[in-house]
């Protein structure tokens, strides 16, 4: 079977390299809509649901085809599922595993990616002491984002 690679729209990131890799890697083609979906991913700054990915593809691949695609990225563990308000999102799963958090506005819904180096430390010590070797992890905080608050403020 041979192995197809179509590049769309150019991208070519650390992550889109070892995602294309792995696909391949794993007996998937790497073209079609899994391409465009890992081309769109790269592009984002924080997790998008499917219907945001579908949307902005401009309908160009079926939503069907956009699930199978997520699905296959997961399972392959080339992004990580958040659960935002009880809608799954995705995003790039770093291959050394760097990853951020989210904070979420109950208000706006605005969403805000955040890195952390000292809560890491913690979640890892955390780990230990109940004695789990951890794989991974995710954090979403929930409240009201600066803008609501001083809106909302007394």
């Amino acid at each position: 079977m041979g192995t197809v690679l179509t590049i769309i729209s150019g991208v070519s990131t650390p992550w889109t390299d070892h995602a294309r890799e792995r696909l391949v890697s794993s007996g998937h083609r790497a073209g079609g809509a899994r391409e465009r979906v890992v081309a769109l991913l790269s592009e984002q700054r924080c997790c998008l649901s499917a219907q945001d990915i579908h949307a902005r593809l401009d309908r160009e691949i079926g939503l069907a085809s956009v699930y199978r695609a997520l699905d296959t990225l997961t399972r392959l563990q080339l992004v990580s599922r958040v659960d935002v308000e009880g809608t799954a999102c995705y995003e790039p799963a770093g291959p050394g595993g760097d990853h951020h958090h989210h904070a979420i506005c109950g208000d706006c819904g605005r969403l805000d990616p955040f890195e952390d180096p000292e809560l890491e430390r913690l979640i890892d010590r955390a780990g230990e002491r109940l004695g789990y070797a951890l794989r991974a992890h995710d954090l979403v905080l929930h409240g009201r984002c600066p803008e609501c608050a001083r809106v909302h403020s007394p």
